[in-house]
């Protein structure tokens, strides 16, 4: 592996793609690094997609441990949100350590707030809008620190109150 263990996500991600073309380029098949989610209409296309999937693991010799799969959910956890056939939302928890998260002070935490919340920007309607007086903040310094800090709670409120995006 070149340049040593910290590249070992991106590679193992890559592998995966190589393994699962097919599945990924239709649209119903979702990896990140180990984690294999597919998707599906009906049970009976459930059930051919997870066999062709599996077959797949079989053909390339990969190891799966049978404890860690979940089959046939209707609504998952998956990286920090919940996801269904119908919709993707936070997790609730997510939501709470949004609301807790303490009014930036400093221009280091003003960029750390910002990435933070603009993880999340999806949920909240006029990210970009109520975030600009935030960034133009990161490029000033320190500048109209109480105009930002005063948008940085409208952003904390937003989530709560938000839309679920639809999938």
């Amino acid at each position: 592996m070149p340049f040593g263990i910290k590249n070992a996500p991106s590679h193992y991600q890559r592998m995966m793609n190589t393994i699962f073309p097919a599945e990924l380029s239709e649209g119903w098949l979702i990896i990140h690094i180990d984690d294999i989610i597919g998707c599906s209409e009906t049970w009976e296309n459930y059930l051919t997609r997870l066999q062709r999937v599996l077959q797949r693991i079989v053909q390339v010799n990969m190891k799966i441990s049978l404890k860690k799969c979940h089959f046939a959910y209707s609504e998952l956890k998956a990286l920090e949100h919940v996801v269904s056939g119908l919709s993707l939302r936070i997790e609730k928890n997510k939501v709470a350590a949004v609301l807790l998260k303490p009014m930036p002070q400093t221009k280091k935490e003003m960029q750390s707030f910002l990435g933070f919340a603009g993880y999340y920007r999806q949920h909240i309607k006029d990210f970009a809008k109520i975030a600009k007086s935030l960034y133009k903040l990161c490029d000033a310094c320190g500048e109209g620190l109480g105009a930002a800090l005063h948008q940085t709670q409208i952003i904390n409120d937003k989530p709560v109150e938000g839309p679920i995006c639809f999938i």
